[in-house]
């Protein structure tokens, strides 16, 4: 008995259009991950960071997170996430919107700790939460690229799976019924 491998593919259209909506996200957590910056251009921390530019980028990772949580829903309701491919399509989904539900909390760490700096007169104080802001946002700058990375991985292996399209087409092509036979020329009828 043949396996039936047009069961287990992912529509091309369907592939193509997840392969797009995956770039675009991707591309919008790498850009925040490389736009988003704490420290200054001489790589400090200022002495009185902005409260509500840095709760933006809480915010803003959160509109990132809702999107990521979405697509991956989205693709978890569609009959393609049971095909070898879309497992492996979900997994990446999966790891990306759990690394993307990380990164809006550690940017409102730092969002909070640049509130009470100003408010810190003790120096010991002031370097610890420093140090924290540092490290809650580069966590959250991590988690972006992470997430990025996770949709990257799944987008590739939606165009592996394209690939793999392409080549089973002409042999899927040569496995249909044989043609009848034409007709003898001239033939006797009896």
């Amino acid at each position: 008995m043949k396996p039936d491998f047009q069961r287990d593919l992912i529509p091309s259209d369907d592939a193509l259009h997840l392969i797009g909506a995956l770039n675009v996200m991707k591309d919008k957590l790498l850009n925040a991950a490389q736009q988003w910056e704490l420290l200054d251009e001489n790589g400090h921390v200022p002495a009185a960071p902005s409260y509500p530019a840095l709760l933006r980028h809480a915010t803003d990772a959160q509109d990132l997170s809702r999107d990521v949580f979405r697509l991956t829903a989205d693709f978890a309701q569609s009959p393609h996430h049971t095909t070898r491919a879309g497992d492996t399509v979900l997994k990446h989904l999966a790891m990306a919107a759990t690394m993307s539900s990380h990164a809006a909390p550690h940017f409102a760490e730092t969002a909070e700790c640049a509130l009470t700096l100003p408010r810190s007169a003790n120096p010991t104080d002031r370097h610890y939460l420093t140090n924290r802001m540092v490290i809650d946002h580069a966590s959250a700058r991590a988690f972006l690229r992470r997430t990025s990375e996770s949709l990257r991985d799944a987008a590739k292996e939606l165009d592996d799976h394209l690939g793999f399209q392409r080549f089973l087409a002409p042999l899927t092509r040569q496995e249909g019924p044989p043609a009848p036979p034409p007709p003898r020329p001239g033939g006797r009828h009896i």
